[in-house]
């Protein structure tokens, strides 16, 4: 006889929703607007601490590109991410911002913030409406699996089962643990059976061995108006240089090329052109007329403008013969090859690959053999760059889930069976 899943709906119970993130919280404003008891438990003694620490520099609440375009951004996962943008899309979120009192713009780049730029008064908002809708906010309260059929949470007061409806987990992923995600729901699933890949950093920088004084010179100074290329793939952006690589959107969305570089070569060849504007035979004519007698630091200097850092740059790559011509200096310009050896940890990455395996869920986001059992946001197996594609989508799943509850629940969803 075939062992009942570890989840066994309670019809009495209230929905659960473990984790106080924007997909948790996403979840928890539907269902409780649609009626439903809601409780909503979180590890940490606050909710939200990465949507705050995110909107720490100016929260990007999603971008005002054609959604035609959002497919690119989404990788592997596009098609089940796109069904998702279907249900909560970049304007339903602004609509949704601006009904908190957000007041949300378009900035010069295309991303969409709200007027505070911060986080905190949205979040303060938020939560209001929650109150006010019912939902329940445990702090505190760690999900420690199940028991009975039922989610048990451990806190300051024991530990303590909670009968529930429906369950949607929305734990996120393994970035920044500090701040509250820190894998352990994965661990929690994979042991019922269910289909994960361990989380991986993404969005995060990369490890270059610069030289001493390259790292010392230039640590901190930023690459503007580059062109970035991991095989076939290029990205225009900007990067920052660190002690021990570099940062930025730029080498972000570059993240899952230069992971499979690294996992199959174990190194990865970054190429970056600093001079995307210009074509080889314009920067070669320019070197043409500085003198051949100057060296070649003030040729490169004077016919590509080139500044500091990034004459530097150059000085990093595998060096040129003395006897270079002026048309190989033009395409190391336009192609300066750094060798990358990893990316930094889960620690200091902004999000997270793996998670849960789509293939695991119906298009509702429940697991599949798990009746009344969700998931939801980050935990997921997706990834996206910075620019607010990550947290459009994230919200997004919030939606699904709760709509998947309440469409589940509607069909008549099974009493729990007797212990």
């Amino acid at each position: 006889m075939t062992a009942p899943p570890p989840f066994q709906p309670d019809p009495a119970g209230p929905v659960v929703v473990i984790g106080a993130g924007p997909a948790g919280l996403m979840a928890a404003e539907r269902l409780s607007a649609a009626g439903l008891a809601v409780e909503v438990h979180e590890r940490m003694p606050s909710p939200a601490r990465k949507f705050l620490m995110a909107g720490r520099g100016g929260l990007n609440l999603t971008h005002s590109e054609p959604l035609d375009r959002f497919p690119a951004r989404y990788g592997d996962r596009a098609s089940q991410v796109m069904d998702w943008l279907g249900r909560f899309d970049p304007q339903a979120l602004r609509d949704w911002a601006d009904g908190l009192g957000a007041g949300t713009f378009i900035g010069s780049s295309g991303r969409v913030f709200p007027r505070a730029m911060k986080a905190s008064p949205l979040l303060r908002t938020w939560l209001q409406r929650l109150r006010d809708q019912g939902v329940s906010l445990h702090t505190g309260s760690r999900w420690a699996g199940f028991e009975a059929g039922q989610p048990v949470f451990e806190g300051e007061a024991g530990r303590r089962p909670v009968p529930a409806r429906a369950v949607i987990v929305a734990t996120g992923g393994a970035s920044w643990p500090r701040l509250g995600s820190d894998g352990q729901a994965l661990d929690l699933l994979a042991g019922q059976g269910i289909a994960t890949r361990p989380f991986s950093p993404a969005n995060v920088g990369t490890v270059v061995a610069w030289s001493p004084d390259f790292a010392a010179r230039h640590a901190g100074q930023p690459l503007k108006a580059i062109a970035l290329t991991v095989g076939d793939r290029t990205v225009l952006g900007e990067a920052m240089v660190t002690r021990g690589g570099l940062e930025g959107g730029a080498v972000y969305a570059l993240g899952p090329d230069l992971r499979r570089a690294l996992d199959r070569d174990g190194r990865a060849t970054l190429h970056i052109d600093v001079r995307p504007s210009e074509t080889v035979e314009s920067l070669a004519a320019r070197l043409a007329r500085v003198p051949s007698s100057q060296s070649r630091a003030n040729r490169l200097r004077r016919a590509a403008r080139l500044r500091p850092v990034e004459a530097g740059l150059l000085r990093e790559a595998p060096p040129l013969p003395p006897d270079t011509d002026d048309r190989t200096l033009a395409d190391r310009i336009k192609s300066v090859p750094l060798t990358v050896t990893g990316l930094q940890g889960l620690e200091r990455a902004i999000s997270s690959a793996g998670g849960i395996d789509p293939a695991a869920l119906t298009p509702t986001l429940m697991v599949d053999g798990h009746p009344g059992l969700f998931v939801a946001g980050e935990l997921l197996d997706w990834e996206a760059p910075t620019g607010g594609y990550l947290l459009q989508a994230v919200m997004a799943s919030g939606v699904v889930a709760a709509d998947g509850v309440l469409g589940w629940i509607a069909g008549a969803a099974p009493a729990r069976e007797a212990p």
